[in-house]
């Protein structure tokens, strides 16, 4: 999956051990790039190629080969706000916008457990000041599930209409302001605590949990960086 292999061109991946473990460092403790340990090279050589891979989409396909699973059958959605820092505004065409995911139900046994989903199986960036609502079409393009759980800011016409349309259930409790009842399975429900449990986990990775990154192709890498590591967890 990473570059480096027989056959492949230039020097771009000498040493991916240590590469990978600097930028590990980096999207944990959130760090500046210029505070790197010298143990892992020059900063500006190790920000360069972080860059280089990030656009060719490297730890994009790694996050992928390791959150894809066919099988899940039941998927939890939800949004949090990502604050960005000062230092992560100016880029043209950059706005603030936080993550938008939706993750797998765990086993059965980790249920019990009130753990939190072992993988992040897709994300999306938006403006902090769009609703929740605008990233479900991309989140739920061609997955296949037997649920979809949400909060109430989910509970719009044509969330359930498409979900209906798939044979999903949607488990999502209608709005206050609905003329008619709509059953929610509440049991099923409390599952939803998970995916914030998630977010607790994600956000321990301090480059996630505030973004420092100008452009949105840096700050997608860290989030696909985190989100492999704890999916191989």
């Amino acid at each position: 999956m990473l570059p480096g292999k027989p056959g492949d061109p230039g020097r771009s991946a000498v040493d991916n051990r240590r590469f990978l473990e600097a930028v590990f460092w980096i999207t944990r403790t959130g760090a500046p790039w210029r505070d790197l340990h010298e143990t892992f090279g020059c900063w500006n050589s190790v920000f360069r190629r972080f860059r280089r891979w990030a656009q060719k989409g490297v730890f994009e396909r790694l996050f992928k080969s390791l959150s894809d699973d066919p099988d899940f059958e039941y998927a939890i959605i939800d949004g949090t706000i990502v604050r960005v820092h000062q230092k992560g505004t100016g880029a043209k065409g950059d706005s603030k916008s936080g993550p938008r995911p939706i993750a797998r139900r765990p086993d059965d046994q980790d249920r019990g457990a009130g753990r939190c989903p072992r993988n992040l199986a897709r994300f999306i960036l938006l403006p902090g000041q769009r609703h929740d609502s605008l990233g479900v079409a991309p989140l739920i393009a061609e997955i296949d599930f037997a649920a979809l759980l949400g909060d109430k800011a989910f509970d719009i016409d044509w969330i359930r209409a498409e979900l209906n349309s798939r044979g999903t259930l949607a488990v999502i409790p209608p709005k206050a302001n609905r003329k008619h009842s709509i059953p929610c399975d509440l049991a099923m429900y409390r599952w939803r605590h998970l995916v914030e449990n998630f977010f607790c986990n994600l956000k321990e990775f301090r480059r996630v949990a505030t973004r420092y990154d100008k452009t949105h192709t840096s700050f997608r890498a860290m989030i696909h960086l985190a989100g492999s590591y704890l999916a191989l967890r």
